[in-house]
């Protein structure tokens, strides 16, 4: 028998937000459990009434209106996006600004790190224990191999390798950070240039022989390049911050039943 849960009606500023449009929206908050995903539900919709109550008191009536993405908003949308337009002001970040964040946070504005990655792959289903143990031997057999004759390398690819790039020699070309699997990159990343891995590298595709070869380090890149990044970081934050502390005003003014909003207890602009 499935366990019914009575949850506390959820109003704002008299008006009942229906457990119903709280189970339709839990689906866009992914979380642990059942409890912590209605919460953000609630939490999303009252933020929304909250807006809503808002707009119909300044008697704010919905423009045609585009998300970032071009797509045309919803009338309650569109009003919503109105409000926050009109509410929410978000200065432009200045040079200096910029200037200083980059100052202080240097080592996010460097090209990335490149190394050449060679990996013979011995193909195994990690969920078949002796399949994986057997290419984990193959595996060391052909880093002696390797070590023996370094120049091997290519031939014992194209010979054993289960990966396409065996028709180059294992050679994957130039590698970056979060373009393979956790434990290639790690093993790859650890190498120094020319180096064998000495231990089998295992992943979920089977066991790798990796070496790397030429290696381009990451090299720090000018402030005039990222200005316009960091300065379009700048304002977003800022107005994240603006928003929730409008969203604070709003709340503080407003009774909400069935659900406390973290943003209420925030700081207030004045």
């Amino acid at each position: 028998m499935v366990e019914l849960v009575e949850r506390a009606v959820v109003r704002v500023g008299g008006v009942e937000i229906p457990a119903g449009a709280i189970a339709a929206e839990v689906q866009n908050h992914p979380a642990p459990d059942a409890d912590t995903a209605w919460q953000a539900a609630a939490e999303a919709l009252v933020i929304r009434q909250l807006l809503l109550t808002e707009a119909d008191r300044q008697g704010i009536i919905a423009q045609e209106s585009r998300d970032t993405e071009g797509r045309l908003l919803i009338e309650e949308d569109a009003r919503i996006d109105a409000l926050l337009t009109s509410a929410v002001k978000v200065p432009s970040a200045t040079t200096k600004e910029a200037r200083r964040f980059y100052e202080r946070h240097r080592t996010r504005f460097a090209s990335e790190t490149l190394i050449e990655a060679e990996h013979i792959l011995i193909a195994a289903n990690p969920s078949d224990r002796l399949a994986y143990s057997l290419a984990v031997g193959d595996v060391r057999t052909l880093i002696r191999k390797i070590q023996a004759d370094p120049s091997r390398f290519a031939d014992l690819a194209r010979e054993h390798s289960a990966c396409p790039s065996k028709a180059q020699g294992g050679n994957l070309g130039q590698i970056g950070r979060g373009q393979t699997v956790a434990a290639f990159e790690a093993a790859l990343f650890a190498l120094a240039e020319g180096e064998l891995c000495v231990e089998p590298v295992r992943s979920p595709y089977g066991v790798h022989v990796v070496r790397a070869g030429r290696r381009i380090d990451g090299q720090p890149l000018p402030f005039e390049v990222v200005e316009p990044t960091i300065r379009d970081y700048l304002e977003e934050a800022s107005a994240r911050r603006a928003t929730a502390q409008y969203l604070a005003i709003l709340a503080s003014e407003t009774p909400v039943e069935g659900v406390t909003l973290p943003i209420a207890e925030g700081p207030l602009v004045q």
